[in-house]
């Protein structure tokens, strides 16, 4: 059985919309879109952990709204080669309720029953699912146990609206934090492994 692995880029308050840009998901009136270009350049620490991600082999889960935007963006990208060209190649499996045309080569469109469908994914012999961005996705996967594998970049900003990693609703849940690095900009990449459900109201 295969993994399914996130990595996600939140807010020091939980916040995970649209940190790459002002328009890149305003739902909810959302005015802060683009927060992380405030830290700056990337230094070795995030580089150099962007980049062992990037070499690994993977195949790619996501949200309708991340794929739209990954798909308008990577297929012509003339620089960050060493994202552009593994996510180019890799499967990209994208879950959605709706028919949408899926432009971008090897994509595989995942509706209906769409948990169902990822627990058949997650029994392929093939590499691991990695979700990037893809919050509503997310919590799907998180209401139903199939997350293996969290990666969280913990900006040191808070933004007091927008949608939430850990949303209204999550469950009960203990995590083990299996991998931990501190960039020059205070940008902390934790790395967790659920560690169990946590019956409500005991936390023995």
């Amino acid at each position: 059985m295969r993994k399914i692995i996130t990595t996600t880029f939140v807010t020091l308050d939980g916040v995970m919309q649209a940190p790459g840009g002002p328009d890149e998901d305003r739902e909810g009136g959302f005015e802060h879109g683009g927060w992380l270009f405030g830290f700056g350049n990337w230094d070795e620490v995030m580089s150099g952990t962007m980049d062992g991600f990037m070499r690994l082999p993977f195949e790619l889960l996501l949200g309708r709204r991340t794929y739209d935007i990954f798909s308008s963006y990577w297929p012509t990208a003339t620089t960050d080669q060493n994202v552009a060209q593994p996510f180019n190649r890799t499967r990209k499996y994208v879950v959605s309720n709706g028919q949408p045309q899926l432009t971008w080569h090897n994509s595989t469109l995942v509706t209906g029953d769409v948990v169902s469908e990822i627990r058949k994914l997650k029994q392929m012999d093939t590499p691991d699912l990695w979700v990037h961005g893809s919050s509503k996705l997310i919590q799907t996967l998180l209401a139903n146990g199939l997350i293996d594998v969290m990666h969280l970049w913990i900006f040191s900003v808070t933004l007091g609206v927008g949608k939430r990693l850990f949303a209204e609703g999550t469950r009960p849940e203990r995590f083990k934090l299996v991998d931990s690095k501190v960039a020059a900009s205070g940008v902390i990449i934790a790395s967790y492994e659920p560690a169990g459900a946590i019956k409500t109201g005991s936390f023995v």
